[in-house]
């Protein structure tokens, strides 16, 4: 895994998550140009969503058991056709059909993270996923700002056309440079999706970081919804583009994730999750204590992102350490999770903000930041003891050919 494989991973994995994101500052002008109402074209963040969480777990699984070689370029070829169809679309019915299989098709990201940890080494497989990881989080803040900017130069239709291209050429560059692997495990393919629940259901420390995880990133989006809210209201009664500044804070989490990968080498990885946690519960405490205050607002911001998205890095890649040849699985099971955990904590967002604001905001967060704090607590013990890697695929003399 040399430098420049990694950054290409990290490059060619933001573009693909990009993807995801493309849409949400478009629906005005899809809505004056379609002819369809607000409303309705909300769906399209919807489907895309729901189309990557369909992807994430149909798809992803195949990376343990396909040559990626191939498949991340097949992946990326089918996105292009999904991108050049919305951007073409003639029609409302046909753009939101070519937004579901955007999602579906996105998910060459979640390939790409798990070949990085098993092309690196034990010593920088922390870093590397780490670097990985960071050219994602980086898409997902600069996305919509990209998005905005070409659609009021050249219309909304040209971002999907320019990511086509770009989808297109980083499948030929990936099928050039992904380095040839030894041949994987042959399981078929009901019991492949399966396995991604039994390695759930036997392996303790999976459990356990993946509920880390679900908690964690509940925090997280209910704290970004409800900011939203906090920031539109006053004192601040701020408009929707400078609201979407206070995303660039978030750049600091960036630069998190990748410390917290080179932490995770270094064997810290599980005194670094509490302290990422009571960090988490720092920013919680003093966010009840500062809303009203915008310096108080931007520090908890810029805390909050270095806490979770340090937390997140370091739960993948531990999960990346149970099992190396079901990294894709597990890889499956994580993103899976961290999707639960956060349309759980958007849904609390918006449930708290209207019983009781800020407040209840904020005091809920403190309290799931305690929990995070009690699960660490509980698990750490267990969090390091070596796996029965029966538990994810069958006997290697009964595995058949990969239907």
């Amino acid at each position: 895994m040399t430098p420049g494989l990694t950054l290409l991973f990290a490059i060619a994995g933001g573009a693909a998550v990009g993807n995801l994101y493309w849409t949400q500052p478009l629906l005005g002008f899809i809505s004056e140009d379609l002819g369809v109402s607000t409303a309705a074209t909300g769906w399209l963040v919807t489907v895309t969503q729901l189309g990557y969480a369909l992807g994430i777990l149909l798809v992803v699984p195949l990376g343990d058991v396909l040559d990626r070689r191939k498949l991340v370029p097949a992946v990326l070829g089918t996105a292009v056709i999904a991108l050049t169809a919305s951007a073409v679309a003639p029609n409302f019915g046909v753009l939101l059909a070519a937004n579901a299989l955007i999602g579906l098709t996105t998910v060459s990201g979640q390939l790409l993270t798990p070949l990085a940890g098993d092309l690196a080494d034990d010593a920088t497989r922390g870093r590397i996923v780490g670097t990985v990881a960071s050219g994602m989080l980086t898409a997902i803040l600069l996305s919509r700002t990209i998005s905005g900017l070409v659609a009021d130069i050249a219309g909304w239709r040209a971002i999907f056309a320019i990511a086509a291209i770009a989808a297109a050429v980083f499948a030929i560059i990936l099928r050039r440079r992904i380095p040839a692997l030894p041949a994987k495990a042959s399981i078929p393919y009901p019991a492949l999706i399966a396995s991604v629940f039994l390695a759930i259901r036997r392996e303790r420390t999976v459990r356990w970081t993946l509920a880390l995880a679900a908690t964690g990133f509940a925090t997280f989006t209910m704290f970004w919804t409800s900011l939203t809210f906090l920031l539109s209201t006053p004192p601040y009664s701020y408009p929707a583009s400078i609201i979407g500044l206070f995303g660039l804070a978030g750049l600091a989490g960036v630069v998190a994730a990748q410390r917290a990968g080179r932490l995770h080498d270094r064997g810290w990885s599980l005194p670094t999750t509490g302290i990422a946690w009571a960090l988490a519960l720092a920013s919680w405490i003093t966010a009840a204590l500062t809303g009203q205050w915008l310096i108080g607002v931007i520090a908890v911001v810029v805390v909050i992102d270095i806490a979770i998205q340090g937390l997140n890095l370091l739960n993948q890649t531990r999960l990346f350490s149970v099992d190396p040849t079901a990294r894709s699985r597990l890889n499956t099971a994580f993103v899976c999770t961290n999707f639960l955990g956060g349309a759980i904590g958007s849904t609390l967002a918006g449930l708290l903000w209207s019983v009781g604001g800020w407040s209840a905001v904020t005091l809920t967060g403190t309290l799931l930041s305690l929990l995070g704090l009690a699960i660490w607590a509980n698990g750490r013990r267990h969090a390091l003891h070596i796996p029965d890697r029966s538990s994810y695929h069958p006997d290697p003399a009964e595995r058949p050919t990969t239907s």
